[in-house]
């Protein structure tokens, strides 16, 4: 619904907002935690599926999406010119469609089923997940400018995402006494269940607790001259407008950086996701307890490092965190190569020792208590978890900004399609990373496992998985940091960006100071004469309906 007398700087959003936006991440990230987490390991163990069929159910519909990402985030630019936007709300519209159908994420987790079925299954689930993803990222950018308060939101968003990890690594390990012990595929049903009707409840709470942003003045001007619907011309050019406003986000030398740090983050934990199960099963010599319990370690490990993440952010900048989190990150995984070639002595008795409770290593005066087994237990995954929350935390807490960035280039606000285009890249880039780790594992001769059945995997396969674990995040966690050498964006250089944006609104065509015009053009990547639509061939009409020397700015 339309406030047409209020400033989008007016309302202050509160900790509800924080935490009501905010809790759209148990699906955000909570599906991801199920479906990196468990759904490779469910398709193999529990299916009979190979390592390639699992690869190619959780790659192939990401590549679908190279024209669902951009399109969703197009429209829900442009639904603002509709009767539909203006009555029920450009983003909430697609929220609203996915409440009732999110709980079909249990039909995923169900045995005796073809290689078709789960896919088919995946890829609607995977169409829902995209409809509510790229609306909801667009609101935190939309409620607020400030830059601490934009930090916050991402904040509480991370925090529940990692409590959302929390509860997708751990479930299985509260349902396994439920349904039918620990190799029950009911499991895993249950929990997706859970899962499913927990999606529906939140994005329920993000519509209540949320708001779009408010129409400003050139864009009402233009709503009492907008056309009844959507003509036969402009709905035929809306592939051709959607694909340019795609290239033209990546003119903006910010979101190029951003991309990069964002890739670099994110592609070593699929690659780790992909392969941790495996390596646990094979090196550390566990079932799927085993895997469940450490899962749980390492996400509430993210979760405080989120919470650290957020202070390290709101007063330096996202760059130092993420150094430190890469850092961390990788030295688990070098901790994790080091167990593997020295395999160290008794580990593996002590190991078997405890039995179905982990935990019981902590415990100082049980029989046989070994600060080795404690050690490589819980350090490298708690490292890596610390590690892993910053990296997620850093890339969405950095996208709040990017609508203002690209604002300053293009006159126009487009926190739809930015949404649209890191949803896509992440998930082509997730999608080649997940089929690639299924085609190494097999390469290296992995045999796929029946409940209950013990197989004695080859060396060549337990060092294929070791070598895929380390080695693959490791590359992505260095390309990842050399792209955040030279990113600028912070709260000092964000105020100036939004300072001289507001000047640019109000019809400036130079710089403040030559300090500012510098801070302006290393994040935009265009000379300060070009901004605000001046760059010859630049500027994007986003717009179903505005003429292009009229485009919509706020």
């Amino acid at each position: 619904m339309i406030t047409k007398n209020l400033h989008p700087a007016a309302k202050e959003p509160t900790w509800i907002n924080y935490w009501g936006w905010g809790s759209g991440d148990v699906l955000g990230a909570g599906a991801q935690a199920v479906i990196t987490g468990w759904l490779f390991y469910f398709f193999t163990t529990f299916c009979g599926l190979s390592a390639v069929e699992a690869g190619l159910i959780l790659g192939l519909p990401r590549l679908l999406e190279a024209i669902t990402c951009p399109l969703i985030g197009y429209v829900s630019d442009n639904l603002r010119h509709t009767w539909v936007g203006r009555k029920i709300g450009r983003r909430k519209v697609f929220l609203l469609i996915t409440i009732p159908l999110l709980p079909s994420f249990a039909l995923i987790f169900r045995t005796g089923h073809t290689f078709t079925y789960y896919l088919l299954a995946f890829i609607f689930f995977e169409l829902l997940y995209t409809m509510f993803l790229i609306p909801w990222e667009t609101l935190a950018a939309e409620m607020t400018k400030d830059y601490r308060a934009k930090a916050k939101f991402a904040g509480a968003r991370m925090i529940i995402a990692q409590g959302s990890a929390i509860l997708a690594s751990y479930l299985p390990t509260l349902l396994i006494n439920q349904f039918g012990g620990k190799d029950s595929p009911d499991t895993f049903f249950w929990m997706a269940a859970i899962f499913g009707v927990a999606f529906s409840l939140v994005v329920t709470i993000v519509v209540l607790t949320s708001w779009e942003r408010p129409y400003g003045t050139r864009e009402q001007a233009v709503l009492s001259q907008t056309y009844g619907g959507v003509t036969l011309k402009a709905a035929l050019l809306i592939p051709v407008k959607m694909f340019r406003d795609l290239f033209s986000t990546l003119k903006i030398r910010a979101f190029r950086q951003h991309l990069s740090i964002y890739l670099g983050g994110y592609l070593s934990q699929d690659i780790f996701n992909s392969a941790f199960a495996f390596f646990v099963a094979t090196v550390l010599m566990g079932a799927t307890l085993a895997i469940s319990q450490l899962m749980t370690v390492m996400y509430v490990a993210q979760l405080v490092s989120v919470m650290v993440a957020i202070q390290i952010v709101i007063r330096t900048g996202p760059v130092l965190a993420y150094r430190l989190a890469a850092s961390m990150f990788g030295a688990a995984l070098m901790l994790y190569l080091v167990f593997y070639l020295a395999r160290p002595e008794g580990f593996a008795d002590s190991f078997k020792a405890l039995g179905t409770n982990l935990f019981g290593a902590l415990n100082p005066t049980q029989p046989g208590f070994s600060a080795s087994l404690v050690f490589w237990l819980f350090v490298p995954i708690i490292l890596a978890g610390l590690g892993r929350g910053t990296l997620n935390f850093v890339p969405w807490s950095v996208y709040n900004y990017l609508p203002d960035v690209d604002e300053a280039v293009t006159g126009q606000r487009r926190e739809g399609i930015f949404a649209g285009v890191m949803t896509l890249v992440r998930k082509l880039a997730q999608s080649g990373a997940i089929m690639a780790s299924g085609w190494i594992i097999d390469l290296g001769g992995y045999i796929r496992t029946k409940p209950g059945e013990v197989v004695v995997q080859s060396p060549e396969a337990i060092q294929t998985v070791t070598a895929l674990m380390v080695g693959g995040p490791l590359l992505m966690l260095v390309l990842g940091a050399l792209a955040s050498w030279s990113f600028r964006l912070n709260a000092g250089t964000h105020a100036v960006l939004v300072h001289e944006v507001e000047r640019l609104r109000n019809g400036a065509t130079e710089a403040e100071s030559d300090e500012n015009r510098r801070i302006v053009e290393d994040l935009t990547g265009w000379r300060y004469d070009q901004l605000w639509g001046r760059g010859s061939g630049h500027a994007a009409d986003s717009t179903l309906h505005l003429p292009q020397n009229n485009p919509a700015r706020s």
